[in-house]
């Protein structure tokens, strides 16, 4: 299976977070799965640390070499995937997640995210 990490997902992966479902946990250490990060992630999560709103354990600055280690793909962000978050119904008020949402939904891969507001958007969501 290909599964979309949402952004607090890889963050807890990556800090060994106790705050992960046994779901996620176990689709995450399943070395079979195929699991994505999208370019958003990292996005995300460097203004978040910019801002001095979070304090990652990793450091963001060598991102892809974390996923790299971890054995996930990045997921680049394409024409398409931007306009088709940008038309998205605005549920959910989060960029970031809206095009999450977009990716997984070109990609018909669920999203591993403990955010319910996702429900809202014609895409799986594992948690």
């Amino acid at each position: 299976m290909t599964v979309l990490l949402d952004t607090h997902t890889l963050m807890w992966w990556l800090d060994g977070s106790q705050r992960l479902s046994k779901r996620a946990l176990s689709v995450l250490s399943n070395p079979k799965e195929t699991i994505l990060v999208s370019a958003a992630v990292a996005w995300e999560l460097a203004i978040k640390v910019n801002l001095g709103k979070i304090e990652p354990s990793f450091p963001v600055g060598a991102l892809s070499t974390e996923i790299e280690e971890e054995g996930f793909t990045e997921l680049p962000i394409s024409m398409n995937h931007a306009v088709s978050a940008g038309l998205l119904p605005m549920h959910h008020r989060d960029p970031f997640d809206r095009l999450l949402v977009a990716q997984a939904r070109e990609l018909n891969a669920p999203i591993l995210s403990a955010d319910r507001l996702l429900d809202v958007y014609e895409v799986a969501r594992l948690w």
